[in-house]
């Protein structure tokens, strides 16, 4: 019987884990999950025999590394800065690794010791990062295979509210890591446009934003995403020209979340009392707006906008101009915006999300230009069976069967599933899951 380890059991290991516990029997696995806190998880998989859910702390070295060696390939769930510490196990206990996680600098030091070793460490095996790789590296690769010369490369894509749930102003609920989103962006981000690379800062991450047709589900609005120069050599795409990497949002959400990162309700770097303080309280307190002066004209002036307008109209609906009490402590303004939107953005029961990529590519090719368009769109369930689950949660656990079963052969060193070996068996098993692309070429 081979042992998965699953470290990490929150909202977006719920399709992970179903997968993998229905194909656990039929393929003699035994399913490891350990998390911190498993009390909601444990219902959820006693009824499986072979599961076994146990609450550990994974920053404790002797506890980790017990559950690494029992494993015969280990799936980190886990947020970002902890994959290391499953990896240095894992490479120790000479054990395979999947995440879904962007590569971190640690990681990728790695690289040269988990080769040697005959390891995988398969990073960003989700979403995006994850299937964006593997359908842009399947696309890429077969304009190649006829001499086509890619010259430009855009992908975009976005973790939304489905059009049924779609019954506030910003168009907009937390489908993903809730923070995630608060910060999204605070890097800045690099890409090439027209031969030049273009740096954007934070602080102009979300204004004129401009807008791309997807499909039948209509326009969106998007914004730069990291550092898209990285992926360069690794798409293996050099006479490309443009070459970006892009979050999808609402229109109306890009201008107002512009609003709330110019009145500076994103800050990290602050520290801020909150005992008795009001949400309106501690806008005046960023924004810096005198006690006896309306709050909704200071921000109107702030903004260089009219009293009256959406934007206004938006940020009232969130309220940020009124006098609800914020949970007592010290607090970076983005963890204080964070509890404001928790309740106004958070996802109902049977809401439904939505999630939407989409790929434009041109190439050269017998002398004339192509424009091809690929995008897909899916929907979720409800609040727990969520699309963004489903497309994070399926690449890893299909990736895990093909590997213990050894349908092929795991590329070895840390990576990301560009290779034909991994994207084809991987999207091939996806497209049963719903999870397909529609192609247009003109």
């Amino acid at each position: 019987m081979q042992t998965i380890l699953v470290a990490g059991a929150g909202k977006s290991s719920n399709y992970l884990i179903h997968y993998l516990l229905t194909n656990a029997s039929r393929n003699k696995w035994k399913v490891i999950i350990t998390d911190a806190n498993l009390a909601a998880r444990q219902q959820k998989i006693s009824s499986y025999s072979n599961a076994v859910g146990i609450e550990s702390d994974i920053t404790d070295a002797v506890q980790r590394e017990a559950l690494v060696k029992q494993a015969d390939l280990v799936i980190s769930i886990l947020p970002p800065t902890l994959h290391i510490l499953l990896a240095k196990d894992c490479l120790k206990h000479k054990k395979n690794l999947i995440t879904s996680s962007y590569i971190s600098d640690e990681i990728k030091a790695l690289h040269n010791d988990v080769k040697e070793a005959g390891l995988m460490f398969m990073c960003e095996m989700g979403l995006d990062p994850g299937i964006d790789h593997m359908t842009a590296s399947k696309i890429i690769h077969s304009i190649q295979r006829v001499a086509g010369s890619i010259t430009s490369f855009k992908s975009y894509c976005g973790g939304l509210i489905a059009p049924e749930s779609d019954n506030n102003p910003w168009h907009y609920k937390f489908t993903w890591n809730p923070r995630n989103v608060v910060t999204a962006g605070f890097g800045g981000a690099k890409y090439l446009q027209n031969g030049k690379i273009v740096e954007l800062p934070y602080e102009r991450m979300f204004e004129n934003a401009k807008k791309i047709k997807v499909g039948e589900s209509g326009q969106f609005a998007w914004y730069p995403n990291r550092d898209s120069l990285r992926y360069l050599d690794l798409y293996e795409v050099p006479e490309v020209k443009t070459f970006m990497r892009a979050t999808l949002r609402n229109p109306v959400f890009m201008k107002g979340w512009n609003a709330i990162l110019l009145c500076g309700l994103t800050k990290q770097d602050d520290a801020i009392d909150t005992t008795r303080m009001t949400v309106s309280d501690w806008v005046r307190k960023v924004t810096v707006c005198p006690g006896d002066f309306s709050l909704i004209r200071h921000i109107a002036r702030l903004l260089d906008t009219s009293e009256d307008d959406k934007i206004i109209g938006l940020l009232q609906w969130l309220g940020l101009f009124g006098d609800s009490p914020l949970p007592g402590g010290t607090m970076c303004s983005a963890d204080i915006l964070l509890s404001v939107l928790q309740d106004k953005w958070g996802m109902s029961p049977d809401d439904k999300d939505m999630v939407v990529m989409q790929h434009e590519i041109e190439y050269m090719h017998k002398g004339g230009k192509v424009k091809l368009n690929s995008h897909m769109v899916v929907i979720g369930e409800n609040r727990e069976l969520t699309a963004m689950a489903k497309t994070v949660g399926l690449p890893i656990g299909i990736l895990a069967k093909l590997v213990l079963s050894g349908k092929i052969v795991p590329p070895t060193g840390v990576c990301i599933p560009t290779m034909p070996a991994v994207y084809r068996p991987v999207l091939t098993e996806l497209a049963h899951y719903g999870v397909v692309f529609t192609d247009e070429v003109a």
